[in-house]
């Protein structure tokens, strides 16, 4: 049987919802806290919690490499060391996200959380036995440890990729659109400041009225996937009905997590007759939308100076 087959199995072992359901007020508690956003990785415009834990799978992996080497017992130790400090953030990001996706993705998780927990314990064990000297003991149960850590890393790249965990759920909308302008009807019949649905094509996308100014983005939520087209406009921003990330109507920016991708804008006209529009937007548009550390990085044809 495939691998991917049997790790499959686990989201539907509904045997895991009680610890889940054990588990869900602190996941809840973190990602609604101050600090929710920074461990959803919202400033970063990208998951934290992928980029976290590079640090201590990379320590963890460095100190396996040293165990085999002579003469590396106090590198290998430190490096055991920082994986165990990096991976309480990590931790925290990861339960942080987990409190808004979906029953099956938070079984997958919750094995993948016990797996990491695993490799956690062991590794505060090789820290015991290593400084106590027993570094023999200390490099089995690292090489435990990082048995148990890889099979989380596994887990946890299914929820990412296979589960689509942490992609987004509407950058294939521009994509999808077609690339002419797509009339979705008369600006009379959308109503001032409240979200309606209209289909540009294959894509769904959300339409908001200000006066005679219209905005319109795809209607996926970039984070799961839910239709902010039932969501609520408040402030110049709509916010998600499924679990509260809410951007703004201009550009997309993300306000407030667990979303972090920007949600893609169309451009929109209105004729004389009063028919609106909408159109994919210009790649210069979006790289216009991109923070400045992105753009300065971009090759220079990429970037384009603001018109008129």
């Amino acid at each position: 049987m495939r691998l991917g087959n049997i790790i499959r199995r686990l989201e539907q072992q509904r045997r895991l919802d009680r610890i889940v359901d054990a588990a869900r007020p602190l996941a809840d508690r973190l990602s609604g806290s101050r600090w929710g956003d920074v461990l959803h990785g919202v400033q970063l415009g990208h998951p934290a919690h992928p980029l976290l834990v590079q640090v201590p799978i990379g320590a963890w992996t460095s100190a396996a490499a040293l165990d085999m080497l002579p003469n590396t017992q106090r590198s290998a130790h430190r490096l055991v060391d920082l994986g165990i400090a990096a991976s309480v953030p990590a931790v925290l990001a990861g339960l942080a996200d987990s409190a808004h996706q979906h029953r099956h993705h938070q079984r997958v998780a919750l094995v993948h959380a016990a797996s990491n927990g695993t490799a956690l314990l062991l590794y505060a064990a090789s820290s015991v036995a290593r400084w106590r000297g027993r570094h023999t003991l200390g490099r089995g149960l690292g090489l435990a440890g990082f048995t148990a850590v890889g099979m989380g890393g596994m887990l946890g790249a299914h929820i990412s990729y296979a589960l689509a965990g942490g992609a987004s759920h509407a950058a294939h909308a521009v994509d999808r659109m077609p690339a002419d302008w797509w009339e979705i009807g008369p600006l009379a019949e959308l109503p001032e400041g409240q979200p309606v649905r209209r289909d540009a094509g294959p894509v769904p996308v959300v339409v908001v009225r200000e006066g005679r100014e219209v905005h319109a983005l795809a209607d996926s939520c970039g984070h799961m996937g839910g239709p902010l087209s039932e969501g609520a406009i408040a402030n110049g921003c709509i916010t998600c009905p499924w679990h509260g990330s809410r951007f703004r109507l201009r550009d997309g920016t993300v306000l407030n997590g667990p979303a972090t991708a920007p949600q893609p804008v169309l451009r929109t006209r209105v004729d004389g007759s009063g028919t609106v529009a909408v159109a994919r937007p210009d790649e210069a548009e979006v790289v216009e939308r991109l923070p400045s550390a992105v753009t300065d990085a971009l090759p220079h044809r990429a970037r384009s100076p603001r018109g008129p």
